[in-house]
């Protein structure tokens, strides 16, 4: 790994003059809080645990303060940048504070939500980013599901969504979110982060989240049956109060046909959705298409 110490992190009164430079008002609809703490930075960088060899997608790079700390330590950066104007300013922010790691930075205007692999000028092997919270877990989940060559993932978020994102079956925050991240790999939180690394000050404190892909996935992850698998997670945990033989009653037909598609999914059809790993939900989608098949 690349020395650190080429790149002039942003502090506090960069971030801010930055900000003033280019006309940034923070908006909470592009949920925009600018990280102005090297060391905080660092220690994302740190546990994401990329290096050389890496090239690392990085979503809402804002200012460029996560951007020019992973500079420092991977050959390639992709920053995918929804607000035009600091999209426009990220290649010189990183020209100023580090001239000689300039051609490593690749900025892809756009809503991450629409990204897809052929719009990127290189493939990423790892995702290390500061989401947006307000759309946190649906871009996580798109990145994950449309650039397979993502091996690891470091993302801060929302301290409660950092809580579901790795929750295991049976506990209270356990749902959707944690269903879904688990059908790439293993997730797992890194950390907390204060409020006060960040211009303006949020509402809420922040998490770090790591998921780290199957090396050999133990289902089949094709996208048509990765949203067979998500359309049951969704209908089990849309009614979490009823059983599964009554939840998933629609979508298999009846609640009898639901029994037995739970039956041979190994699921007592008395269970409710967050008792259920994810293992459990691609059983139950393989079941009923293998009765669809048969009958």
């Amino acid at each position: 790994m690349m020395a650190r110490g080429e790149a002039a992190l942003l502090g506090p009164a960069q971030v801010r003059e930055l900000a003033e430079r280019f006309g940034v008002r923070p908006t909470k609809q592009l949920g925009q809080n600018f990280v102005h703490d090297a060391n905080t930075v660092r220690r994302i960088v740190t546990a994401a645990e990329v290096g050389r060899a890496d090239t690392v997608l990085e979503v809402g790079p804002g200012l460029g303060s996560l951007t020019l700390a992973l500079l420092d330590v991977v050959d390639a950066v992709v920053a995918v940048e929804i607000d035009p104007v600091l999209a426009g300013q990220l290649p010189e922010t990183v020209r100023e504070r580090a001239e000689s790691l300039a051609g490593r930075l690749a900025v892809v205007p756009g809503d991450a939500l629409r990204v897809r692999a052929d719009m990127l000028p290189s493939v990423p092997t790892a995702l290390v980013a500061n989401l947006p919270y307000n759309v946190a877990v649906p871009v996580l989940l798109h990145l994950l599901a449309e650039l397979p060559s993502i091996r690891t993932a470091l993302v801060m978020v929302q301290a409660e969504v950092a809580d579901r994102l790795a929750a295991p079956p049976g506990s209270r925050v356990y749902g959707v979110p944690s269903v879904k991240a688990g059908f790439f790999g293993t997730v797992t939180k890194a950390g907390s982060v204060g409020r006060q690394v960040f211009w303006p000050v949020p509402q809420v404190e922040s998490g770090l989240v790591r998921v780290d892909r199957f090396a050999e996935p133990p289902w089949p992850v094709d996208e048509i049956h990765r949203k067979r698998v998500f359309e049951v997670i969704d209908l089990a945990f849309a009614q979490r109060r009823k059983t599964l033989r009554a939840a998933l009653a629609g979508w298999a037909g009846s609640p009898a046909a639901a029994e037995r598609r739970l039956l041979g999914a190994g699921i007592a059809p008395t269970a409710r959705g967050e008792t259920l790993d994810t293992a459990a939900f691609v059983r139950l989608a393989a079941q009923a298409d293998a009765q669809s098949a048969s009958s």
